[in-house]
């Protein structure tokens, strides 16, 4: 892969016809704005005032390269034990980080959706002695500017259609500012009685969209993984009492490699876990599952939870869920759904529909870092019933008693795997508060429409064969290669895929569907046009007509 300068910002500037940062809805313009760690050493943020001023002369710094000179410079004389910055460095501190950060979103657009060195120039870049005594802070961001954040794919990227793209919010990114700032450990009700409360409102929010009952719970965590290993225990111990030996757990072969880890945490063997082949639509068959079931249990094994998927990572599908829900309730087996990008789209009319039966299930991760627009990470886990967990996960060690001198207390350390925990919920809490759910609801129905146009520009070429239709805002197709052989085929289209990346205009990602080698766009990111669709469509269709002309793929 060919490396390229972070600065390239003008190579791709957008037509006319593209929605700049600064037009559309207050929330696809709040969307815009990057990431933000702020986790800067007792570094405050700025009040109002400081900002107004601050982002009334942002044209005029976003164009320097050096937005200001910092006071602290390289000396022995300069080190605090106390790990503490003066008022005015944290000051200048601030506004150097909140430049970067505008920096970074007004030319986004025209930057490359990827950098990425190789391993040994970064070796030569960033591999360094432990620093014994201060750095300029200058010099810090400059490198941070130019050899870190200008060495990443843009999750936040308009034209990024790889993998689960991660587009954030504004308002999230400030709340997690604050988050860090406060310092806040969501541990117990003693240390986060506010936090805790307000994870408990936001849980409640998610369980409610999800339909699940008014017993139901859960709790975020970092992502998808965590979720289903949290899941998994849980269904370990609920219906297993934690003894492993001749258990059986059942799942597609679209189920998320994150199952099959966690179970070997869980302490399962390989043979555990029973992949069944999916069906032409990639779902799980309940015909072939009932069988599957009825076979292990004739061999005296103990069938004891299903995996299902609600948007698995290749295509979107969404297995079936109400009939799921009916044999596993039958058959007295867990159901766990993963459904950590795609159960977000509950909350739009599309979604509702194709996710019929989520609100039945035992069990259920979603990643609020996908599809509702959160910046990484936040995963969250529910279950049907929020004491499962804590029967599952509490251990209270002495060290603990004090937690529990109130008597309607909530421990958020006793239902899951770590005690130490960030406060994740307040920026999906915040940016709720702030947009509106409506907002997310149309957030939602446009990726899912953009995944819609972008089949219909596929089908409308003779260049392209859609291999699955658009399905949760994703869509998977293969450039055709007429008369070559499939070996032909599946190289040209990885290629393409590969080129893209280095081209830098758009990013997406490959798959194998039935032994194939396909391309896949996912299109959740709100920014996200029309236009963008068709330009990224056409330079992929330009570098398959390359590898026609040359009768072989790029090498």
């Amino acid at each position: 892969m060919k490396s390229r300068p972070a600065e390239s910002e003008d190579r791709n500037e957008p037509s006319s016809s593209h929605v700049r940062p600064s037009e559309g809805t207050p929330f696809l313009r709040s969307l815009c704005f990057p990431w933000l760690s702020l986790r800067l050493r007792g570094a405050p943020l700025l009040n109002l005032a400081h900002f107004q001023a601050y982002t009334s002369r942002r044209d005029k710094w976003a164009t320097r390269p050096t937005i200001m000179s910092l006071t602290i410079s390289p000396s022995k004389s300069n080190i605090d034990p106390r790990l503490q910055l003066s008022s005015a460095d944290m000051r200048a501190m601030g506004e150097r980080t909140l430049g970067m950060i505008l920096e970074h979103f007004e030319t986004l657009y025209r930057r490359p959706v990827t950098n990425c060195k190789p391993r040994r120039q970064l070796e030569a870049l960033l591999r360094e002695p432990l620093p014994e005594y201060p750095a300029s802070i200058e010099a810090v961001f400059e490198q941070l500017r130019r050899d870190i954040f200008g060495n990443i794919m843009h999750q936040d990227h308009p034209r990024c259609f790889s993998f689960i793209p991660g587009p954030n919010n504004f308002v999230s990114v400030m709340a997690d500012a604050l988050a860090a700032a406060f310092n806040v450990i969501a541990c117990d009700w003693l240390e986060a009685s506010g936090p805790t409360e307000i994870e408990l409102v936001t849980i409640d929010w998610l369980r409610q969209l999800c339909g699940l009952p008014e017993t139901a719970g859960g709790l975020f965590v970092s992502g998808g993984s965590v979720a289903n290993l949290t899941a998994l225990g849980a269904a370990r111990h609920l219906k297993l009492r934690d003894q492993v030996a001749n258990a059986v757990l059942y799942c597609s072969d679209q189920a998320h490699s994150s199952i099959f880890r966690a179970l070997q945490i869980l302490g399962f063997e390989p043979g555990q876990a029973r992949k069944l082949p999916s069906d032409h639509d990639f779902r799980l068959p309940v015909t072939s599952l009932r069988e599957a079931i009825r076979l292990d249990r004739d061999a005296g094994r103990l069938p004891f939870c299903v995996v299902a998927n609600a948007g698995t990572t290749n295509t979107g599908a969404v297995d079936p869920l109400r009939e799921l829900v009916e044999l596993c309730r039958t058959e007295n087996l867990w159901l766990h759904v993963d459904g950590a990008y795609g159960a977000a789209a509950v909350l739009c009319e599309d979604g509702r529909r194709v996710l019929d039966g989520l609100g039945q299930v035992d069990s259920l991760s979603l990643n609020p870092h996908k599809w509702l627009f959160q910046p990484y990470d936040i995963g969250c886990l529910l279950v049907r019933d929020a004491t499962w967990l804590k029967e599952t996960y509490c251990v209270r060690p002495e060290y603990l008693a004090d937690v529990d001198s109130n008597d309607d207390a909530y421990h958020f350390c006793d239902h899951g795997i770590q005690l130490t925990r960030s406060f994740r919920a307040l920026k999906l809490w915040a940016s709720m508060k702030i947009f509106g759910l409506q907002a997310f609801r149309e957030a939602i129905t446009h990726g899912i429409r953009l995944a819609e146009f972008a089949e219909s520009v596929f089908c409308n070429s003779d260049s392209w064969t859609v291999t699955t239709p658009a399905q949760l805002g994703i869509v998977t197709f293969r450039f055709r290669c007429e008369g070559k052989p499939n070996t032909f085929e599946d190289s040209a289209n990885q290629q393409i895929a590969s080129r893209m990346v280095d081209d830098g205009y758009a990013s997406l990602s490959t798959t194998r569907l039935h032994g194939r080698a396909v391309l896949r766009m996912c299109t959740i990111n709100p920014r996200t046009t029309e236009a963008d669709i068709r330009s990224t469509v056409g330079k992929m269709e330009a570098f398959g007509d390359q590898a026609l002309q040359a009768n072989a793929p790029w090498r």
